[in-house]
């Protein structure tokens, strides 16, 4: 079982460093198939693509994903639709990655994987 499913994110108001990327890379390998990527401003982010038979299959996919999401106090930006959902994660506070991103990501796949 993987160690970040135990854990729980914290609360960041800033003030914390992101992961350098030697840190992000180490953390990449315990979650299954999470892009790391970077947007215009060069903050790294988390990104993944979830497919779906059908639009209702990922709304209800999208629904667990907010319930997990606000149990951990950790929220992503995701877009939907038929057959698909798309989730990046960041820690916007720290404008980087933290620990937190690589929780929800690993309880995101534990969803998915059901």
């Amino acid at each position: 079982m993987n160690d970040l499913l135990k854990k729980k994110c914290v609360s960041c108001e800033g003030g914390m460093t992101p992961f350098d990327i030697s840190k992000i890379h180490e953390y990449q390998k315990k979650v299954d198939g999470w892009d790391i990527l970077k947007n215009n401003k060069q903050i790294f982010f988390l990104e993944k693509k979830f497919v779906f038979k059908n639009f209702i299959e990922s709304q209800n996919f999208i629904n667990q994903v907010g319930k997990i999401s606000e149990e951990e106090g950790h929220h992503p930006d995701i877009q939907f639709g038929w057959g698909y959902a798309k989730i990046n994660i960041t820690t916007h506070a720290i404008e980087g990655l933290s620990e937190n991103d690589f929780i929800l990501a690993a309880k995101i796949d534990q969803i998915f994987n059901v």
